[in-house]
């Protein structure tokens, strides 16, 4: 058994029902333990598109690292993702944050196809307010707790991330 930090995020087509229906299936699985409320954040990289909507999910179970990697893109094929630009517009993107063993020991990997943890997770905004309001005292292997990550991102980058109550 395993434990993966996952980030959802859609700006393509209805954002707010891709992640529901994506939470929905890890739920009906049986492998969601948590997920956050979600949040609009503008677009990352260099390619002009809409905001996001973003989520973080903790999932747990019988997979290991690569295994969530493959949900994952299944997850993005059943919401109808292409992958035609990179860090272009996407109707669902899902990126494996973190895999953590039973013992706590948090699963690493060099590999270009799964690198744990996520190389830019620190210095995302929309993936760290998410995962911080799920688990406050939550850490990123290599790189500290979440909270301090935050602290140290540059104002306008938090506050871009803005909480999105639509669904609440």
């Amino acid at each position: 058994m395993t434990r993966a930090v996952l980030s959802l995020g859609a700006n393509l087509g209805d954002r707010a029902a891709a992640l529901r229906t994506a939470i929905g299936t890890l739920k009906d699985e049986g492998v969601l333990v948590a997920r956050s409320t979600l949040y609009e954040s503008p677009p990352w990289g260099p390619v002009e598109q809409p905001p996001y909507l973003n989520a973080v999910v903790v999932v747990r179970g019988a997979r290991d690292a690569s295994g969530w990697l493959v949900r994952a893109h299944e997850l993005e094929q059943a919401a109808g993702r292409t992958r035609d630009v990179r860090w272009g517009p996407r109707t669902l993107d899902v990126d494996v944050v973190t895999v953590t063993d039973d013992d706590g020991t948090p699963v690493l990997s060099d590999d270009p196809r799964l690198t744990l943890p996520h190389p830019r997770a620190h210095e995302r905004a929309f993936v760290l307010v998410p995962w911080a309001t799920l688990e406050p005292g939550a850490e990123l292997p290599g790189r500290g707790p979440v909270a301090a990550l935050l602290a140290a991102l540059p104002t306008d980058d938090l506050l871009a991330v803005t909480r999105w109550d639509h669904l609440h």
